[in-house]
C-alpha cells in the first residue's frame, strides 16, 4: 500500500508540473517590459558662510589656576569676536574638558591639569575669514579643530541637481530604448538621493565636530569661489549632488 501511494504521488506530481510551468509562463507574459536606469548630477557653488571650530587649552599644575587662565583666554576670544561685529547668536562655547595628567601609573596626585574649551563661530561673510581666524589665534585660541565652508542656499541647489539628474536618467533611457528599436513608456518607480553642500577641513583634535563620491552624468558650475580681493584666500567651491533611479515601461 505504501509503495502504491508513493507511485501515485509521483504520477500526480509529474502531471502537475506542466500546469505550474504554464501558470508561471502566463504570469511572466503579463508583466510589461521594463527598463531601469540611473542618472546623477553635480552642482558646484561658492560658499557664502564659514563655520570655525576652535579651541583654547591651558596646562597648569594648579587646577584653579588652569581654570582661571582658560576662562581669561576664552573671554579674550569672545571680546575680540564681539568687537569684530560677530553676532552673539553666531558664537557658542560648547565643549569643556578638565583632564588630570599623571607622571606615571602609580601616582595618585596629578602632575598637571589640562583645561580645554571649544568655541564654535559662524562667519556670515566669507571675506571675514582671514581676519577672524587670525584674530582668534592672537587672542587665546591655540587649536583649530575644523573649518566648514557651506551654502545657505542648499535647498535650491539640491533641487537643481535633482532636476538635472532626472533629465540625465530620461535621456539615458531614451538612448537605450532607441538602440533596441522600442520606445520609453510610463514611469513605474523612482527613487532619489541628494548629498553635499558642505566642504570641511578637520584638524582631528579634541572637541572637533566633523561632518561625513560618485561619478556624475551632468555637472553645473554656478560660478564664484575665486581668490579674495587681496589674492591670499581662495575658498573654492562646494559640491551638491543628486542621483535618481527610474524604471520605465517599454512600448
Amino acid at each position: 500500500m505504501t509503495a502504491y501511494r508513493i507511485i501515485m504521488f509521483a504520477i500526480l506530481a509529474g502531471l502537475a508540473q506542466p500546469a505550474f510551468a504554464q501558470v508561471a509562463l502566463d504570469a511572466a507574459r503579463s508583466q510589461p517590459a521594463m527598463i531601469s536606469v540611473s542618472g546623477s548630477a553635480e552642482v558646484k557653488v561658492p560658499p557664502n558662510e564659514i563655520d570655525l571650530d576652535v579651541g583654547v587649552e591651558v596646562r597648569n599644575p594648579n587646577l584653579d589656576q588652569a581654570k582661571a587662565q582658560n576662562d581669561e583666554k576664552v573671554a579674550g576670544v569672545l571680546k575680540f569676536l564681539k568687537d569684530s561685529g560677530i553676532d552673539a547668536k553666531d558664537v557658542q562655547t560648547d565643549f569643556v574638558g578638565i583632564h588630570p595628567e599623571f607622571k606615571n601609573e602609580r601616582d595618585t596626585i596629578p602632575e598637571i591639569y589640562v583645561v580645554q574649551r571649544s568655541i564654535g563661530i559662524r562667519l556670515r561673510k566669507v571675506s571675514d575669514f582671514e581676519k577672524g581666524l587670525t584674530g582668534v589665534l592672537k587672542n587665546g585660541v591655540n587649536y583649530v579643530h575644523g573649518i566648514d565652508f557651506r551654502t545657505t542656499e542648499l535647498r535650491k541647489h539640491r533641487d537643481t541637481a535633482r532636476q538635472m539628474a532626472i533629465h540625465a536618467a530620461r535621456e539615458k533611457a531614451d538612448a537605450l530604448a532607441r538602440e533596441l528599436g522600442v520606445k520609453v513608456g510610463k514611469v513605474q518607480s523612482i527613487s532619489e538621493n541628494t548629498w553635499g553642500g558642505l566642504w570641511s577641513w578637520s584638524g582631528g583634535s579634541w572637541g572637533s565636530r566633523r561632518y561625513g563620491g560618485m561619478y556624475q552624468n551632468v555637472a553645473q558650475n554656478a560660478g564664484g569661489g575665486g581668490p579674495s580681493e587681496d589674492g591670499s584666500l581662495s575658498v573654492g567651491q562646494i559640491s551638491v549632488s543628486a542621483t535618481v533611479n527610474v524604471s520605465f515601461t517599454l512600448e
